[in-house]
């Protein structure tokens, strides 16, 4: 147990750890790299999502959990898209709440982050003594650059870079109370697993087909966003290929 809370709370405070750098950027970014970055964080959800959570769900449960599991992930984006009021940040004064599209993208990451945790605590509670190691660390190194991507662009969204920072941290913290569950409920939760990371693949597709990729092209930047989403394509493969 010692064994699954440590490895799960290191895999967590990556997230964070990657989302660390966005305290020393500028608040303001051009259209053009605000394009560009977005087309990246398409690149990187699109590979974690058709190369890692999808081939990992096959595995565990094969086609039907994923395909129920990717439809439900679509569905229910959909409608906490349509439930999540549009709320205009230049006119609050406050500077707490963030946008539609903001709020997507944190939703989409925490998602696809229960579905994680929960696989860092089967492994742990598997028969494979290394397995629980490998699986937190492969998570964490995913994680890092997770964490910068929902931070920046909630920067984007005019979200002060010290909440973002701390939203972004909280989007991995998700995955402790999850690991803690699956090593405890390992039976039961283990025949979840692979609808739960169809889930999260499909809630992140959603994201990318549906905002990311469409507003990094609304500016006149198709062909740099293009190349960046080929660039976060190929940078999230290397790290999944590491393993």
């Amino acid at each position: 147990m010692k064994e699954a809370l440590l490895g799960s709370v290191l895999a967590a405070m990556s997230t964070g750890l990657g989302a660390l750098p966005i305290l020393f950027l500028k608040n303001t970014l051009t259209h053009r790299w605000k394009d560009t970055l977005l087309a990246f964080t398409a690149g990187i959800m699109m590979a974690a999502a058709t190369l890692s959570l999808i081939p990992e769900a096959l595995s565990y449960g094969g086609f039907l959990p994923l395909g129920v599991g990717l439809l439900f992930g679509v569905i229910i984006l959909t409608l906490l898209e349509k439930s999540i009021p549009h709320i205009d940040l230049e006119h609050n004064r406050k500077g707490i709440a963030f946008d539609q599209k903001a709020m997507l993208i944190v939703a989409a990451i925490t998602l696809h982050n229960i579905p994680e945790g929960l696989s860092v605590g089967v492994s742990y509670a598997s028969d494979a003594e290394e397995t629980g190691n490998l699986i937190a660390f492969a998570i964490g190194l995913q994680n890092a650059p997770e964490g910068f991507l929902v931070a920046l662009f909630l920067m984007n969204q005019k979200i002060t870079r010290m909440k973002a920072f701390v939203v972004a941290t909280l989007t991995g913290a998700v995955e402790v109370p999850m690991a803690i569950l699956g090593f405890y409920l390992t039976s039961v939760v283990s025949a979840l697993v692979p609808y739960g990371l169809a889930f999260a693949a499909g809630a992140m597709l959603y994201i990318i087909y549906k905002e990311l990729i469409p507003e990094s092209h609304g500016d006149g930047h198709e062909t740099s966003s293009t190349y960046s989403f080929i660039i976060g394509l190929l940078f999230m493969i290397f790290l999944i290929q590491i393993f």
